[in-house]
């Protein structure tokens, strides 16, 4: 029985492996387009970067390694052209060492198709300049390290301020380079939300990298090497990374008939069979379910792609036996993370946004918290955000940033995204704790904290979005309840500062007849104030979840 792989790098190599650890008697070919079969390419920006110091060590199996371990067949520099559904074979052009090309018919029983996607190059003057990159395979690496090498530029534009374009900024950044990121949308980071944008963004321009948002790429002008903006603005660009998407790679898809899903990838279903039952898909080409809201979506990540090439091979080996499928893909949650030198911004689950565009009663908590015990030396402040649905309190998602602790918390996060826990569960969860490495309850155990008792109505929060879009001077009120030294260093302006220890004598300065928009530095001493007002008879009294830090740039400034 035949087994045919297009497309090799994280889904289609690992579905090959896979695939021989079930059988030993099936024959199985994997075709690859580019040089290389298997490469670790979320490793490229750390090879540019110098973290990585051998380039050898990004690449993870050869042909010979593969027909070695695994008696899988490679066939490099080979491009799938067509499938012929019908004969069940596929036409493939070759490209030999020498650069003799030909076209070979491949027969299989089962076919997988693993080809990813392509970064997206927008049609602008200038764009194919010797001096303009993209950054997705080997040989992209290559060519962006030999430039910095030979020509030593000095400033570098990367259009695009997602994770990769701002992985990128900061190897440029290592290199010598004085870095500009443009992106055309409004913040960085447009999967996570504004709050840990704007945090990112301040992180990287303290570092030293210039920011450009809501602008975007006009052209490349090689002669002056620089770039002009959509504003009519000039930048210096010795060197060009576009890096502003990527797109699932359906031509063959396209030419073979496969039906596609709403979102524009290879549709498959739960066990990621497409169209055609003999023919099975994985990794960035194709639309999956988006575990939280139930929506049909694309995630491009290297853990989803792994995966499911895992679960298509074992399906597709099944087949070729004659057993049913019985390997399900249940779907992604889109966990993601991203180092901005010395910080972290990760992500998992649905974003604020993202919840309320899916139709859920969104709830949001966001607290900032040393990552372990305060008292235990080297702490640092962790930012985490819990999204939930406040009819049942189930988690729907969290993002964190930090310089230490925020990969563990998301993680947990994902976890319980994955069980459908509720608030109420995250509260209680009994999670690892000494002082070095945590406090006896941890940042997720008091974001939860915080969420109960939105949910219940005990302390009723508002995020600084809300507090801004709702606030009328002659109907709300902010309350800072800081003391007079930090209020003296910045407040909402029209803002009533009491300090919480003194507001129940103050009481006769707040008025019942406004809607109270509560806030201290982080939010607990909001939650103070907000307690002491509701127990004193106030009724319409908000705590600005995250208090003043959340508010920088979002209320105010």
């Amino acid at each position: 029985m035949k087994l045919l792989i297009i497309g090799g790098v994280a889904g289609g190599a690992t579905a090959a492996a896979r695939a021989r650890r079930l059988s030993e008697t099936a024959e199985i070919t994997l075709l690859e387009r580019g040089p290389y079969v298997s490469f670790a390419n979320c490793g490229l920006p750390y090879f540019l970067s110098g973290d990585i110091a051998k380039r050898s060590q990004l690449l993870l199996q050869t042909p010979e390694g593969f027909d070695g371990r695994y008696g899988v067949k490679v066939h490099l520099r080979t491009e799938a052209l067509e499938i012929d559904r019908t004969a069940k074979r596929v036409r493939a052009r070759t490209t030999d060492e020498t650069g003799v090309v030909s076209e070979v018919w491949f027969a299989y029983d089962q076919l997988i198709l693993a080809q990813g996607g392509n970064p997206i190059l927008p049609p602008l003057p200038g764009a194919d300049a010797p001096h303009a990159f993209k950054l997705w395979t080997v040989p992209d690496m290559d060519r962006i390290h030999a430039f910095i090498k030979d020509k030593g530029p000095k400033t570098a534009v990367v259009a695009g301020g997602g994770f990769i374009g701002l992985e990128m900024a900061e190897a440029f950044h290592a290199r010598g380079l004085k870095v500009t990121v443009v992106e055309l949308a409004p913040q960085i980071m447009i999967t996570m939300d504004r709050e840990f944008a704007e945090r990112a963004k301040s992180h990287l321009q303290e570092h030293g990298v210039t920011i450009e948002t809501g602008v975007g790429l006009k052209a490349v002008l090689a002669d002056s090497h620089e770039v002009e903006l959509s504003d009519g603005r000039k930048l210096p660009a010795d060197l060009v990374l576009f890096s502003v998407g990527v797109r699932p790679e359906l031509t063959l898809v396209k030419q073979a008939g496969l039906t596609l899903g709403e979102s524009g990838g290879l549709l498959v279903s739960d066990t990621l069979q497409t169209s055609d039952p003999s023919i099975w898909a994985a990794g960035d080409m194709v639309e999956v379910l988006q575990r939280v809201s139930g929506k049909r979506v694309r995630v491009p990540l290297a853990g989803p792609a792994n995966r499911q090439g895992r679960i298509a091979a074992t399906n597709a080996v099944a087949a070729m036996t004659g057993k049913k499928a019985t390997m399900k893909y249940q779907g992604a949650l889109g966990t993601a993370i991203v180092k901005l030198f010395d910080a972290t911004a990760a992500s998992t689950g649905l974003s604020e946004k993202a919840a309320r565009d899916a139709g859920f009663d969104v709830g949001v908590a966001i607290i900032h918290k040393d990552h372990h015990a305060g008292y235990y030396p080297g702490g640092q402040q962790l930012t985490l955000k819990l999204v939930y649905d406040k009819k049942t309190s189930r988690l729907l998602g969290a993002q964190g940033f930090g310089l230490e602790g925020v990969d563990k918390r998301i993680d947990v996060a994902a976890t319980a995204l994955l069980g459908k826990l509720t608030l109420d569960d995250l509260a209680e969860l009994d999670l690892a704790y000494a002082p070095p490495y945590s406090s006896a309850n941890d940042p997720l155990n008091l974001a939860a904290f915080v969420a109960q008792n939105d949910v219940s109505g005990f302390s009723p929060l508002i995020t600084a979005e809300q507090a801004k879009a709702a606030f009328r001077a002659e109907t709300h009120l902010v309350l800072d309840v800081r003391n007079l030294g930090e209020y003296a260093q910045g407040n909402v302006p029209g803002s009533l500062n009491i300090p919480v220890d003194e507001l129940r004598g103050r009481l006769a300065e707040v008025p019942h007849d406004k809607v109270l928009f509560v806030h201290c530095k982080i939010g607990f001493r909001g939650h103070l104030a907000a307690r002491i007002l509701i127990e004193n008879g106030y009724t319409q009294v908000f705590n600005i979840t995250g208090g003043y830090l959340s508010m920088k740039g979002v209320f105010y400034g």
